[in-house]
């Protein structure tokens, strides 16, 4: 990436000193592969799904992919709202768990169909592209085994009206089920 990508990408300052921070106990039995994932095709998602599946169904690695939600409000240009819904707040809410429960389907298509049919902001679109292809990748009998379960929401603030803007954020979980 060129100079000025790098400096306004924050998300290994965010994801590196958390992950340090609780990996802390076995600071020396593991190794950091920080890989940033730009603008992708589906093609390329896929692509590189592929590459990362085989080393997705090593249970000695951890995949950690950092992304942020929704990013609603005109300082984001980004204003969607289904006023059947609720407030603002509800609609974005609603839209982002439409996104969730695709993305725990582990189905890349339909994660690609809702962003195409909403253009909801979520940042790190690509990098859960990439995840959902390298499952997509293995073969049935381990796929079978994996479940993504969404364990925590939440916005930074609740919209009422067209000025307000928030940033929503998700945690997932991937396991491979015996």
């Amino acid at each position: 990436m060129n100079l000025s990508v790098d400096e306004d990408e924050h998300s290994l300052e965010m994801t590196i000193p958390y992950v340090a921070k609780i990996m802390e106990d076995c600071k020396n039995n593991f190794k950091i592969v920080p890989v940033m994932v730009g603008s992708l095709t589906p093609e390329k998602e896929a692509q590189y799904g592929a590459i990362f599946s085989p080393y997705l169904a090593d249970p000695s690695n951890l995949f950690v992919i950092s992304s942020d939600f929704c990013h609603w409000g005109g300082r984001f240009r980004y204003t969607y709202y289904d006023q059947s819904k609720g407030a603002i707040f509800e609609s974005i809410q609603h839209l982002d768990r439409q996104g969730m429960d695709i993305i725990e389907q582990l189905n890349p298509s339909a994660f690609t169909d809702y962003l195409r049919k909403f253009g909801n902001t979520i940042c790190g679109r690509h990098p859960i592209g990439v995840l959902l292809n390298a499952v997509n990748s293995l073969p049935p009998s381990e796929k079978a085994k994996l479940s993504l379960r969404f364990l925590k929401y939440a916005q930074s603030n609740q919209c009422y009206n067209q000025t307000d803007s928030s940033v929503s954020y998700a945690a997932a979980s991937l396991i491979f089920n015996n």
